[in-house]
């Protein structure tokens, strides 16, 4: 059961170097609506490190401008490509500076949860994703993008939302002694 909160903004990204896509929800109580989605477009850029610049300066941009509470990324995924992995890392690390930035905090999921999290299947594609989106959260046809990298974002933005309600037990405590002393009223003498 997700719990309720008063109103939360989340962020989702889906980190790229060419086209990296985000996507806003708010949550009010426990209904999340979606803001806005878009992509930054860094196909103009030759130098990978002007792409990085233009990555930094656009997060920048759209916290400043929605203010979000958290931020939610998608982890890249081990791919056959070293460089490309390095880049795309590298790009998801200056996404995260620059929410760091603003003291935004951040949590990564797998492409594979967020898939699971939408769909309930981790091997589903981008178009399967972006078609649950728009059922679940009422998007209309007008406000889809060509882009699938848009409802990439509004998805770990999405999974992230799911996430909320679920106690994260196994981060709580450090071992049995510490699950003793923090629940005494469980021990049978």
């Amino acid at each position: 059961m997700i719990q309720p909160v008063k109103e939360k903004i989340i962020l989702g990204i889906d980190p790229g170097t060419t086209i990296m896509g985000y996507g806003l929800l708010k949550v009010i109580g426990t209904k999340p609506q979606v803001m806005t989605m878009g992509v930054i477009d860094l196909r103009k850029y030759e130098n990978h490190y002007l792409k990085l610049r233009r990555i930094f300066e656009r997060v920048i941009g759209i916290i400043e401008a929605y203010l979000p509470d958290e931020l939610a990324i998608e982890a890249p995924f081990f791919g056959k490509n070293v460089q490309s992995m390095l880049k795309l890392g590298r790009a998801q690390g200056v996404a995260m500076a620059a929410a760091l930035s603003r003291d935004i905090p951040i949590t990564e999921y797998a492409p594979l949860k967020i898939k699971m999290a939408i769909t309930g299947n981790g091997q589903a594609s981008k178009e399967q994703v972006a078609d649950m989106l728009k059922r679940m959260l009422h998007i209309p046809e007008s406000e889809m993008l060509p882009f699938m990298d848009a409802t990439d974002g509004l998805a770990a933005a999405y999974c992230h939302y799911l996430q909320m309600g679920k106690p994260a037990l196994a981060k709580e405590y450090t071992g049995w002694k510490d699950f003793i002393k923090k629940n005494p009223d469980k021990i049978k003498r």
